[in-house]
């Protein structure tokens, strides 16, 4: 069983160490690129996922109603292990909606009912609740009360409503993550140990793969809107 938390200030480094680890371990399952781990750009993304996640933790505060909230479903015989968590961003100028940023669980913890309880819990509190996602993620954020609405280059975009918000939300400048000089170590690193030519087989995969996800979701939203 598990007990779920709800934090408007940044989490205790312990529990934060597990989310951001979880976001390590499960980048293909969060990450609109879904790269598999055999791809050089991997650890790339891990950085920049992992980052950009860090960045919302960070800069949670009670005070300010736009900054990030975190939902965590804590071990109920342990409650020091994480055994999930959701990640949301409260829109500024709409006190009922929000938009999920991202939300995983442990794979030993799956099938639980854990990301149900979380996206309960937030849609509790913000009930026109708005995400992304790939197509195949859609059947479950569907059993969840969320609905499609449109496709939007890999993603769907889904929600609890039949529109998306109008609100405004406080999204990480995840361009300026990609150029900062962190990242451009990573990569030159990437390029020393795999080489140019295996670097830009890497982009030319990811770029594939992404067209591939855009063509999903376009099919799963004509067929949903049917």
């Amino acid at each position: 069983m598990f007990t779920l938390v709800h934090l408007d200030t940044p989490p205790p480094e312990s529990l934060k160490s597990q989310v951001l680890q979880m976001v390590v371990d499960y980048l293909g399952d969060i990450s609109p690129v879904s790269l598999t781990p055999s791809n050089p750009l991997y650890q790339l993304y891990q950085y920049v996922v992992g980052y950009e996640v860090h960045l919302y933790l960070q800069a949670m505060d009670s005070a300010l109603d736009s900054s990030a909230q975190l939902v965590l479903a804590l071990d109920d015989l342990d409650p020091a292990r994480v055994r999930g968590f959701a990640l949301y961003l409260p829109a500024q100028d709409d006190p009922e909606a929000c938009t999920l940023a991202y939300v995983a669980v442990q794979a030993s913890h799956r099938r639980h009912g854990i990301a149900r309880a979380m996206l309960q819990h937030m849609v509790t509190r913000r009930p026109h609740a708005d995400l992304a996602c790939v197509a195949g993620k859609v059947p479950a954020f569907e059993a969840m009360g969320f609905q499609v609405l449109a496709a939007h280059g890999p993603q769907v975009l889904m929600s609890t409503r039949d529109r998306r918000s109008d609100g405004l939300v406080a999204v990480q400048d995840l361009e300026a993550i990609f150029q900062s000089k962190e990242v451009r170590q990573i990569h030159a690193y990437l390029v020393k140990q795999h080489g140019q030519t295996a670097m830009r087989e890497a982009e030319q995969q990811r770029d594939r793969q992404l067209d591939q996800l855009a063509r999903q979701a376009q099919a799963l939203v004509r067929e949903r809107l049917a």
